[in-house]
């Protein structure tokens, strides 16, 4: 359940640059394979926490363009 724990607590940027970063470090290779899987499965945590808050954004977003326009105004002008 770590994952849910961070999901609430870590930011949407935080999780990214973080992500950012590992993705770096693996890149650069240079690590042994146990420093390469930990930055892995890091990885997939911390892409995890990203999608979830692009998921609730999208949500939110469909949400308030579901909603009827509150003023009257109507689209044809």
């Amino acid at each position: 359940m770590a994952a849910k724990t961070e999901e609430a607590t870590l930011g949407y940027e935080q999780a990214r640059d973080e992500l950012i970063e590992v993705v770096r470090r693996l890149e650069a290779g240079g690590t042994t394979l146990e420093e390469s899987l930990a930055l892995w499965e890091r990885g997939e945590e911390l892409a995890k926490v990203c999608r979830h808050w692009l998921e609730g954004a999208r949500a939110r977003l469909d949400a308030a363009l579901a909603k009827p326009d509150e003023d009257g105004a109507t689209d044809g002008g």
